[in-house]
């Protein structure tokens, strides 16, 4: 058999003989080839590991690195750290904008791939430097605004890649599939950093020029990886939108309600045959029309906002507080990151076959508790040899077996509950509030800091605490899909 029948809340083509057909007779839209959907996760992996690269020299370490040795001032690093978050904010219009495209494809290329096409600005940049074109100054400002400009580009086009995958990963799968994609992105991290570090810091023209070859070499790695969604089974999200939309169910915990509804029946009509009816045995289901009317969705809205916030207000500056405070040397701070990736790279697939057992919601109720604690264990950290070689240590293992599942989680939970048609303008909503949120995080965190008055890193620390574990709260009303 060459095409397999796809729930009309996300694709299941893999052959897993256990899964029961959908009740509901689905049009042609809804049949994918079996050997093109294992072409789509394949391409879509590869896709991670290409972007993970191309990643390296657009942002983290070797970014903040770079403008460093420009004599960058601490506002440009403030701004460096806000503009991602920010950028979220214009995710509803991307949202909206691909609902109107053709190809998820298509719109993907005219964002992400101008997106990243942009950074060779600042390639040029760097030569201009190296020949006294430009100075130093300017360079900066420049790296800003394409930072800024590339951003907007890539908040334009997440929402509707978001969808896009989410259509073709099986709902089952799900956690197993993402713990395997994003595996394979950290473990490109863990492996590329150390090398591109030592390309920039050895280079024999300075780190500047380093810097500008690892940024072209990733730069050719991200156009690559935008050439493997070509691989993947294109949408278009007119017809997707039009034909979900006259479809009863709208997402997986309707569907649920629905098959457990057909299975009431069943048992109804074996009991007492010819007494069954289909407007008594089927309850009606209200579909989810638009956001506001979605209160399931708007109770997650509520929790993401509020974790956003709360993380947001200490993890920009536990680095700073090891940096700055313990005044410890910036080798040590590599070596910690290294064994937080490492942490993430192992727990990722645990946390994602788990997800497909119990759900996703358990596993952030749970794991979040100890997430929300974990600032508090950095309450007696100093700079005693057992801090540095244990305590440290042990906190980055911690958090990176931890924010594995926090993150893969609430991407799968949003693909659980967000209703198929328009999809993307759900994903962006959650996105630019998180990022709205996080922004203000950050910046509250910031004033927290500067004043020793109000306890100063430390009491930073206990106060993020406490408003991780207030955030959970809404989360214990959410609904999901029962596995």
């Amino acid at each position: 058999m060459d095409f397999v029948q796809v729930e009309t809340n996300a694709p299941l083509t893999l052959e897993i003989p256990q899964i029961a057909s959908p009740s509901t007779a689905l049009s042609p839209i809804s049949r994918i080839p079996k050997d093109a959907i294992r072409t789509s996760l394949k391409a879509s992996t590869t896709d991670s590991v290409l972007a993970a690269i191309y990643s390296l020299g657009t942002g983290g370490i070797l970014l903040s690195n770079f403008l460093v040795e420009l004599g960058a001032s601490p506002v440009v690093f403030g701004m460096l750290c806000s503009i991602p978050m920010l950028v979220n904010l214009i995710q509803p219009l991307g949202a909206y904008l691909s609902e109107r495209s053709t190809s998820r494809f298509q719109y993907s290329l005219r964002t992400h791939g101008i997106g990243r096409l942009l950074w060779l600005v600042v390639v040029i940049g760097i030569v201009g430097v190296s020949l006294g074109v430009i100075n130093t100054h300017q360079l900066v400002i420049l790296t800003l605004l394409i930072v800024l400009f590339s951003n907007l580009l890539g908040g334009l086009g997440t929402a509707s890649w978001l969808s896009w995958v989410a259509m073709i990963v099986p709902r089952q799968l799900r956690g197993r599939y993402f713990g395997i994609r994003n595996s394979a992105s950290s473990l490109t991290n863990l492996v590329c950093v150390p090398i591109a570090g030592l390309v920039v810091s050895h280079w024999y023209g300075g780190s500047i020029q380093g810097y500008g070859v690892v940024l072209l070499v990733g730069i050719v790695f991200g156009i690559v990886g935008l050439g493997c969604q070509y691989f993947q089974v294109d949408m278009n999200p007119q017809s997707q939108n039009t034909y979900y939309g006259k479809l009863p169910q709208t997402n997986e915990i309707e569907q649920e309600a629905r098959e457990q509804a057909c299975r009431e029946r069943s048992r109804t009509e074996v009991g007492s045959k010819g007494d069954s009816s289909d407007g008594d045995s089927t309850p009606p289901i209200a579909p989810a029309s638009s956001i506001w009317k979605n209160s399931n969705f708007l109770r997650f809205l509520l929790y993401f906002s509020f974790w956003a916030l709360a993380v947001n207000l200490s993890s920009p500056f536990f680095n700073l507080y090891m940096l700055d405070t313990l005044d410890l040397d910036v080798s040590y701070v590599t070596i910690y990151n290294s064994l937080q990736a490492g942490a993430t790279l192992v727990m990722l697939i645990v946390w994602g076959k788990l997800a497909d057992k119990i759900g996703n919601r358990p596993i952030l109720i749970c794991i979040g508790i100890l997430v929300a604690a974990t600032p508090l264990l950095w309450l007696g950290i100093g700079a005693n040899r057992l801090d540095i070689w244990l305590w440290l240590p042990l906190l980055h293992i911690l958090a990176g077996g931890t924010w594995a599942a926090i993150d893969l989680c609430n991407n799968n939970i949003q693909l659980a509950i967000a209703p198929i048609k328009n999809q993307s303008i759900y994903f962006a909503t959650a996105a630019a509030v998180a990022g709205a949120s996080g922004a203000l995080g950050t910046t509250i965190g910031s004033f927290i800091v500067q004043f020793a008055q109000f306890g100063g890193l430390l009491g930073l620390f206990a106060l993020s605490s406490l408003f991780r574990l207030t955030a959970l709260i809404p989360l214990l009303f959410v609904k999901e899909a029962r596995r």
